[in-house]
């Protein structure tokens, strides 16, 4: 196919995808779009058949960690663990909204960290929503914090985004490594967040609540808190083995799937709807158009605003380049438009970029598909979110949090190295 038309296809069906996986019309999965403009780009020669597949092989690991994470975090909170969550918080929370924010930032935090964005925007949001019923509290900083924190208490681990198991892959180093690099800037960037949303919500949080009524204290699940413990501890064995860490993830989620299986408390089909696997092929062929794009003409283009080096002043002009990028297109193909430019550079590189994905997204609903979904879920509880009101909290703590992330991530290669 002749180089112009190439690209004019590639971007057009791209713009297409991620329309499609903004708006969801009629209700549409994103991979309805998104498997089709794959196939046409392989077709019509776009995308050689080598380049595709190896795209597609690039990706695989990555998108079997996600099913295994996705059906191991739909089963915790099967065995109760978010419930368990949401009746600590409301008990030691003793009907103070301001406490209560601190426990969702820690709660949220450590399930972003452990089982994904995912499990705490689509398990743990409706949580909080009942927690702040039960106790009386103003819902919305809550609620927003869940957003919030989806995306950036998103950096510690490889297994916490997508976009970390795809900057995980890219940038050479192990599973321990990559947290102890991300640890600071976690940190760093949570307690921004922390004091934008204190502030920005103020008034919510000073109308106060009342105690919650006595109850019957819930369980903890000891087996399914174990068996994510474990998991974690085989994500750090896997990794140190050279094996992929995938592998844990899949241990994990195959010993709760038998438990609840055995127990009759699941299904086959409960199982696969949980993996799920519409959204899989999405990612995968999202690769595949976004790798088009790039192969015609979009890695020259950005090749010039690249900086070289890993200085401070130059991993905060890839963080910015890179959360600009993700609120244009969205995180998920700017990293993937990204790695490839920035993966020869070193790790440090790498890192900053997956700040700039991560946090940045924040600004914008069409940021990440995790906000895109959390904005569903709070209608679903009848609470409207107004874009101005989304957009100024956004303002106030993307620049704050990402600049300070990248300050941090700047002193963890110094202290620890790339």
């Amino acid at each position: 196919m002749n180089a112009s038309l190439a690209e004019v296809l590639s971007v057009a069906l791209l713009v297409a995808v991620l329309a499609c996986a903004v708006i969801r019309p009629w209700g549409w999965p994103e991979a309805v779009v998104a498997i089709p403009a794959a196939g046409v780009v392989v077709a019509t020669g776009a995308i050689s058949w080598d380049h595709a597949a190896a795209e597609a092989s690039r990706l695989g690991p990555v998108i079997g960690f996600l099913a295994a994470v996705l059906v191991l975090a739909q089963l915790c909170d099967d065995e109760g663990l978010f419930h368990a969550c949401g009746a600590w918080m409301a008990r030691t929370a003793a009907g103070r909204p301001r406490r209560l924010l601190v426990q969702v930032f820690v709660v949220a935090s450590l399930i972003t960290a452990v089982l994904s964005l995912d499990a705490t925007v689509v398990l743990l949001t409706p949580v909080v929503f009942a927690t702040a019923a039960r106790l009386g509290a103003r819902p919305k900083p809550h609620v927003y914090a869940c957003t919030h924190l989806s995306n950036t208490a998103s950096l510690l681990l490889p297994v916490s985004n997508l976009t970390n198991l795809l900057a995980f892959a890219a940038s050479g180093v192990s599973f321990t490594r990559f947290a102890a690099l991300m640890a600071l800037p976690w940190l760093v960037a949570i307690g921004a967040e922390y004091a934008v949303i204190r502030r920005f919500f103020a008034t919510d949080l000073a109308a106060g609540a009342r105690a919650p009524r006595a109850a019957e204290p819930r369980e903890v699940p000891v087996f399914a808190l174990a068996i994510v413990v474990c998991t974690l501890a085989g994500f750090v064995l896997t990794s140190a083995l050279g094996i992929n860490p995938a592998w844990a993830a899949a241990a994990g989620a195959v010993v709760l799937v038998g438990r609840a299986l055995a127990q009759r408390r699941t299904t086959p089909s409960t199982i696969v709807r949980a993996a799920a696997v519409p959204f899989l092929a999405f990612v995968l062929a999202l690769g595949i158009v976004v790798r088009t794009v790039v192969d015609n003409g979009l890695a020259g283009a950005l090749g010039h605003l690249i900086p070289s080096g890993t200085s401070l002043p130059a991993l905060l002009a890839l963080a910015a380049l890179a959360a600009v990028l993700a609120n244009v297109i969205n995180n998920l193909p700017a990293i993937l438009v990204l790695l490839p430019l920035t993966a020869p550079t070193g790790s440090g590189a790498v890192l900053a970029v997956l700040l700039g994905v991560n946090i940045g997204p924040n600004l914008t609903y069409a940021g990440s598909l995790a906000t895109l979904l959390w904005r569903r879920i709070v209608r679903q509880h009848d609470t409207d979110v107004q874009l101005g009101e989304f957009t100024r909290l956004g303002l106030l703590a993307v620049p704050p949090a990402l600049g300070l992330a990248v300050v941090a991530l700047w002193a963890s290669l110094h202290m620890i190295g790339g």
